[in-house]
């Protein structure tokens, strides 16, 4: 029997989370340029285009079982490529290349607010919860998504440990050779994420880091993101 919520789902967390996803990947991109490594401009992935950037299990198929199980909503595109022999000053400009990433996230984050304060002024106030899915209640539901997926991206990537953006930065700011004993962390990178979505609540909720740590952390920044949608629709 099909899930008649299913395509509604998809088209309020999945189709925004690819477009999220897909701006925090160009984002180093297109900073990796601006400091002279144009390797993802060469491999053409300075595009929005998001066949470029798909993955299919990061982006489609992990996103789209968190939804269902009403998990926080996440995943992740193909990394693009960023050459750090290229950089001008490569510890430096590669922390600012991985904080692009989070940065972007963070600034749609403000102009989803911004534009979900304004709906709901212009809408007369917030729909109905669990209305039949009308016009109004698809826009808002969008928006609302889209910013919470923006806001435990921006949050997600700066876990300090590689691969995720936070530990290109921990990695930037320790001692040279500290900084290359950690950078070998990034091969466990796919079982690390494992463990935590995992294994780790699993064993006991009260390991569970992503509930427990991230969650409550992404909640508390949604809620700023979320004063200044007020603040729009004023």
């Amino acid at each position: 029997m099909t899930n008649p919520d299913l395509p509604y789902t998809i088209a309020v967390w999945l189709i925004p989370l690819v477009i999220a996803i897909v701006f925090h990947e160009v984002a180093h991109g297109y900073v990796a340029r601006i400091f002279g490594d144009h390797t993802a401009e060469r491999l053409g992935r300075l595009t929005l285009n998001p066949i470029r950037h798909v993955d299919p299990i990061g982006t489609i198929v992990l996103p789209m079982i968190l939804a269902l199980a009403h998990a926080p909503i996440f995943g992740w595109a193909k990394p693009v490529p960023v050459d750090n022999r290229r950089l001008r000053n490569p510890r430096r400009d590669m922390m600012l290349v991985a904080l692009a990433g989070p940065a972007t996230n963070f600034v749609l984050a403000t102009l989803t607010a911004l534009s979900l304060g304004a709906f709901v002024g212009l809408a007369g106030g917030i729909p109905p919860e669990g209305a039949p899915h009308t016009v109004t209640g698809f826009v808002f539901d969008s928006l609302y998504s889209f910013l919470l997926i923006n806001v435990f991206l921006g949050v997600f990537n700066l876990i300090p440990l590689p691969p995720f953006d936070g530990g290109h930065v921990v990695q930037g700011l320790l001692p040279r050779a500290a900084a290359i004993q950690y950078a070998k962390l990034a091969r466990f990178g796919l079982p690390l994420l494992l463990i935590l979505l995992f294994v780790l609540p699993m064993i006991s909720p009260q390991a569970d880091i992503i509930r427990r740590v991230i969650g409550p952390v992404a909640n508390a920044v949604a809620d700023v993101f979320l004063r200044i949608a007020q603040l729009g629709g004023a």
